[in-house]
């Protein structure tokens, strides 16, 4: 299959909808699934689109399904908010067991997000099984852990999301993570064993390119240093705008230099992070996105946690050079963490800038992974508390980075994944007071805005608990998968 069959099949007819805008959201048209066959809506459309009194979007409305393309979720009966989330589960629960449209098929139910969002997403899944843990919903946990390994069997990877136009690139990888969070559950270490081989899958297609590296060269996901070291970056295979956002990619890239810009927003979305003002080179405008210049360390702490997740599955099974190799991959891996990202002057985990052989001056809270997967050592770690308590949180949560430039990955928005990253991290060194605020001020935030509007939201407003949180491409979405899960693990905790 290729990375756009389906919007490539569609792509005049499909063009003419993005650029007219008769959706306010350019997801729609993605998701749309073709009532017809798509030779006999393309000849239709080459056909009447010229004639007088020609409706594009009386004509779309007619040849695509557009059912099931939002998810709004009401409460009911004004149900504690752990009871409101119980009947979500079910509410956000999807099955996909063959193509539709875009739609890629897999073998077992999942839950979206929530919103504009009706498609499995991948790192969203990891902090949603943190909720389905605590709710006692194991089968849902090792449903979404299935379709991950089946997506990396089949596609090579996961995607960001199953449909086909995000086929060019992965989400953070927390496979790893799943798959101990898994084993935590059931206490069952034998997991490890099973997915290995989709363990080693995923790892080949992160270092894919490391063999043919020069010094200073960068190859998909892989960059060698100067210095001749290896770490990663994120990156996307296409160069085009996204189906999704289109229009507004056209649009950004009037003014945007280089000839990558497609591929660099693109690369930003695999990180989850789109848009912040993190990619940026002047750090203020989308034009000035510099992704494929970066090495990330969340991306590269979350590959450290493969590389030691191999390891354990290699002993488990006697695979003794198997064991070496990723023992070995992980202890180098951890040096350099600490070697490309912590920056000794400010006394906190930065991205690295490759090109500049230097860190990115980006004050972002993805600094919390060394301390979440205990990679930090403690003197960094209280260097880290110290920068968290000062920089990043406020009276509604963690803020995600220090700069305000209107994006939603940005300041003053708070995220499901970092309030959990952020307790977590914490507490693996001490810091259970500043775990506990952490923890407060965000459930605090979210009891808020639910029992105001009835609603779970995607991100909320760290800095106004009046209002909810916004910035960005869209608005923000209820449901909220991730909001849920991480809401009801730091209730447990």
């Amino acid at each position: 299959m290729s990375n756009q069959l389906y919007i490539n099949e569609i792509q005049a007819l499909f063009d003419a909808v993005q650029k007219s805008r008769i959706f306010e959201d350019q997801k729609m048209m993605t998701d749309a699934v073709p009532l017809f066959f798509i030779a006999e809506i393309n000849a239709k459309y080459e056909q009447q689109k010229d004639s007088e009194g020609f409706d594009l979007k009386s004509f779309v409305m007619t040849h695509f399904d557009f059912l099931g393309a939002k998810v709004s979720v009401q409460r009911e009966d004004h149900l504690p908010i752990v009871q409101h989330i119980e009947k979500l589960w079910d509410e956000l629960t999807r099955i996909a067991y063959e193509e539709k449209g875009t739609l890629l098929k897999l073998p077992k139910p999942y839950i979206v997000p929530g919103g504009r969002f009706n498609e499995f997403f991948y790192w969203d899944s990891y902090f949603i099984m943190l909720g389905l843990q605590v709710s006692g919903r194991v089968e849902m946990m090792e449903n979404i852990v299935e379709n991950c390994s089946y997506l990396i069997q089949n596609v090579g990877f996961v995607p960001n999301a199953s449909r086909t136009h995000f086929l060019s690139r992965s989400q953070p990888p927390y496979f790893s993570l799943m798959l101990e969070l898994l084993v935590e559950t059931t206490h069952n270490e034998a997991i490890y064993t099973q997915y290995h081989d989709s363990l080693e899958k995923e790892y080949a297609f992160w270092m894919s390119g490391e063999e043919e590296l020069e010094n200073n060269s960068s190859i998909k996901r892989v960059v060698k240093t100067i210095d001749g070291d290896i770490v990663n970056r994120y990156y996307d295979a296409e160069n085009t705008p996204r189906p999704e956002s289109y229009l507004i990619d056209i649009e950004d890239r009037e003014n945007a230099l280089g000839d990558e810009f497609y591929r660099n927003i693109r690369s930003a979305c695999e990180s989850g992070w789109d848009f912040s003002s993190r990619w940026f080179a002047d750090g203020e405008h989308i034009q000035t996105i510099e992704t494929l210049n970066l090495a990330e360390v969340d991306l590269n702490c979350l590959l450290w946690h493969l590389e030691t997740t191999l390891t354990k599955s290699s002993a488990l099974q006697n695979l003794k050079e198997k064991e070496n190799y990723f023992t070995e991959r992980a202890a180098k891996r951890r040096q350099m963490i600490n070697k490309y990202f912590w920056d000794e002057k400010t006394k906190m985990y930065r991205d690295y800038h490759s090109k500049k052989n230097t860190n990115t001056p980006s004050e972002h809270i993805a600094a919390l992974y060394p301390l979440f997967l205990g990679i930090a050592d403690q003197e960094q770690a209280e260097a880290m508390a110290k920068v968290i308590s000062e920089k990043f949180l406020y009276q509604g949560g963690l803020v995600t980075t220090t700069k305000k430039s209107g994006q939603q990955w940005d300041l003053p928005n708070a995220w499901a994944p970092y309030q959990w990253l952020g307790f977590k991290a914490m507490k693996n060194y001490g810091f259970n007071e500043l775990a506990g605020k952490i923890k407060d001020n965000w459930c605090f935030n979210v009891e808020r805005v639910y029992k105001n509007t009835g609603k779970l939201m995607e991100k909320y407003n760290a800095l106004d608990t009046e209002t909810i949180a916004g910035g960005g491409e869209y608005p923000n979405q209820d449901g909220f998968g991730w909001t849920n899960g991480v809401y009801l693990k730091l209730q447990q905790n």
